[in-house]
């Protein structure tokens, strides 16, 4: 089962987040959506309306309403995400009545709930979304989607999905409300889905004009554990020759860096720009 890509400190990993995640989504639900009749778009959503005009629980609305994108996802999402969707699907149907029934549900704000509940859902799936896992319904949809259209956002996919289930929610509960509480709760959902899956790699540029290109370069190299790269540059007033040194760097070490370029070089011009998404050593490997 465990290759040398796929260990067994993988596979823990993937279980902890699968359970962690799931979780998080379930007790957003349970505590802040379900008790206020909001749906919360996917399947979760879809559940809540069908389980207000029946005696099956929102929980096994969701097991029931996920087997035919389960089945629809076998071949697109391979074994490893597939096995981890349905573990996930199963514990978020758990969690929902679980939760439900021991955990205090907050009906004080309609407002504060599909708020908060958003918030939870968003950090939730953003956390299994990270892991290439889905805890079913339609942010199993938008998983599958995002591999056909990789340059939409996962929350953009899932907030067009989501869209459909709301629709159905107000002919359901017959009260608009519902549609613009749960428009609320969806939106903020695909905006944290997207700082998570986005915004994890998240960085700034440092773009440093000088003339000691060699000596601060191994200084970033020594002391910030990133790589730097020197650039051939000429002063486009002087005409002089310049260096150009380009190095990746976190926020969490940004002012470390630029005070070491301070020490280096004084007179050194240095600008810094923002970038959403970095591949290679030291940020995402995909």
């Amino acid at each position: 089962m465990f290759t040398k890509k796929y260990r067994f400190t993988d596979f823990l990993l993937d279980l902890l987040l699968s359970v962690i995640g799931t979780a998080i989504v379930g007790l957003g639900y349970a505590v802040f959506t379900v008790p206020n009749d909001i749906a919360p778009g996917g399947v979760s959503g879809l559940a809540t309306a069908l389980a207000s005009i029946s005696p099956v629980t929102v929980g096994i609305w969701s097991l029931i309403l996920n087997v035919p994108l389960l089945i629809l996802a076998w071949r697109r999402l391979g074994v490893r995400s597939l096995v981890f969707t349905l573990i996930s699907t199963v514990l978020l149907s758990a969690f929902i009545d679980l939760g439900g029934n021991y955990l205090p549900a907050y009906t004080n704000s309609t407002m504060l709930a599909c708020l908060y509940g958003g918030v939870l859902s968003g950090i939730g799936i953003g956390i299994l979304f990270l892991r290439n896992i889905s805890t079913g319904g339609t942010d199993l949809l938008a998983l599958l989607l995002r591999k056909l259209l990789p340059n939409i956002p996962s929350g953009t996919l899932l907030l067009v999905a989501d869209a459909i289930v709301v629709l159905i929610a107000v002919l359901v509960f017959r009260n608009v409300d519902v549609a613009l509480y749960s428009t609320i709760t969806i939106y903020v959902t695909s905006k944290v889905i997207d700082a998570i899956t986005t915004g994890i790699d998240y960085a700034k540029v440092i773009y440093i004009i000088t003339d000691k290109g060699e000596e601060l370069a191994d200084a970033i190299n020594e002391n910030t554990e990133r790589g730097a790269t020197i650039v051939p540059a000429i002063g486009g007033f002087t005409k002089n020759e310049k260096q150009m040194v380009m190095t990746v760097t976190r926020r969490n070490i940004l002012a470390q860096t630029l005070k070491l370029i301070k020490e280096v070089d004084p007179k050194a011009f240095t600008f810094v720009v923002d970038s959403a998404e970095v591949h290679g050593e030291g940020f995402r490997q995909d």
